[in-house]
């Protein structure tokens, strides 16, 4: 299917041959996704600019393809194209089958798509090689005891979220960014809390100290 996550191109990306089994490369594909922070949910911007647009567009539904082709048909009709192109047009209408496109997409590909340019994120197929850094972001629960202590004394051991001023025992540590949306398990990305602002905030990125 043209575009779809299970295209050879695609495989290629993730490293896998083009004959891997489906099945092998969409738990490959969930397990590097569920730890991928994209900055344009957090920032609303893309620091990746023109690399999101080499990558390949989402696959149409069969109610887009259906209308993309009645339009090539129309535009060849005015005799809009030349040459190569009206060749490569008449091509693709002739061998259009509405029934290679899906109804609808999955879940998986539009929350894997790009909300400007409407392709396929590349975060979600290199995860770090594309991002600034080469140091692996860090995304197990485990808080290194130096980290802890880091950001204990940044944080002037009070909780982040009530202002409450904690014992040592009291103190827990509170991701910013959730695990579960991508947060890494950083200095940058942890705060103190009490026990109840962090068990009571959920799955929310939250940044701001309550009143």
């Amino acid at each position: 299917m043209p575009g779809s996550l299970l295209d050879p191109f695609i495989k290629y990306r993730l490293g896998f041959r083009p004959d891997t089994p489906d099945t092998v490369v969409k738990k490959e594909w969930l397990r590097r996704t569920k730890n991928v922070c994209k900055p344009c949910w957090e920032l609303r911007y893309c620091p990746y600019g023109p690399v999101v647009e080499q990558f390949p567009p989402r696959i149409p539904t069969r109610q887009e393809a259906i209308q993309h082709n009645q339009f090539l048909k129309e535009q060849l009709a005015k005799k809009a194209y030349k040459g190569l192109r009206k060749k490569e047009f008449e091509r693709q209408v002739k061998e259009f089958n509405p029934n290679n496109y899906p109804k609808k997409r999955s879940e998986l590909e539009e929350e894997r798509t790009c909300m400007i340019f409407g392709h396929l994120c590349p975060v979600f197929f290199v995860n770090e090689p594309f991002t600034e850094t080469q140091q692996p972001r860090r995304i197990s629960r485990n808080i290194p005891r130096g980290i802890m202590m880091r950001v204990a004394r940044r944080d002037h051991n009070a909780c982040q979220l009530c202002g409450r001023l904690l014992r040592d025992d009291e103190i827990e540590f509170d991701h910013i960014i959730p695990l579960s949306k991508g947060g890494s398990t950083e200095e940058s990305n942890l705060r103190v809390a009490c026990r109840d602002c962090n068990r009571g905030r959920g799955n929310e990125v939250g940044l701001e100290l309550k009143k």
